[in-house]
């Protein structure tokens, strides 16, 4: 848990970089590396369920609704608000007693430390789209590139099932974790927004 925890906290720190980066006239940008999605509203999926949303999960309790439909971006300061509550949601998953037992119920229970895994997979993938997005470029340290890689190629053949992941984009044999992370989640570590 406490290695998870590290990487969950690097990947967070690296979202709210990003997140200050994003400029505002960047948010009515329509292409995004996520086809069918446009700026603001991969910013406003991103910090739904990667700041809230993994507080919310560590609480084991639901999501309020109006999250659900608010436009995040509206507000000025979203960024610093977002950089805020991600600091809540790593604090919330530093109780060791967050990463034990289920989260959910019935037969969407899963096990808190693979909701965890997703959680730091969906900070880091959507964060490298905001950043492809915006013009800048999301870094992670070797081992948290190395145990986001570890989480996709765990979920890759899932997500792809229920359209989750797009295919695998082919990338150098030589090529370093992440971006062999973002290839087989069907991201095409090439992509920028000069090119559309």
């Amino acid at each position: 848990m406490k290695t998870e925890h590290t990487h969950m906290t690097e990947c967070a720190a690296e979202a709210a970089r990003v997140a200050r980066g994003v400029r505002p006239e960047q948010l009515d940008a329509p292409v995004t590396p996520c086809a069918g999605w446009d700026v603001r509203g991969l910013v406003n999926h991103w910090v739904l369920y990667t700041s809230h949303g993994m507080e919310h999960r560590a609480l084991r309790t639901e999501i309020p609704e109006e999250l659900t439909t608010r436009d995040f971006t509206a507000d000025t300061d979203w960024a610093e608000r977002y950089a805020a509550q991600l600091d809540r949601a790593v604090a919330a998953w530093s109780d060791p007693a967050a990463w034990e037992g289920e989260i959910g119920s019935g037969e969407s229970a899963t096990p808190a430390a693979d909701t965890a895994a997703m959680l730091i997979e969906e900070t880091a993938l959507h964060g490298w789209d905001v950043a492809r997005a915006t013009g800048q470029e999301f870094r992670l340290s070797d081992e948290a590139a190395a145990h986001v890689l570890g989480i996709v190629e765990s979920t890759a053949a899932l997500y792809r099932q229920y359209e989750g992941f797009a295919g695998e984009v082919t990338v150098d044999p030589g090529a370093d974790d992440f971006t062999r992370a973002l290839a087989l989640s069907g991201r095409d570590p090439r992509w920028t927004a000069a090119q559309v």
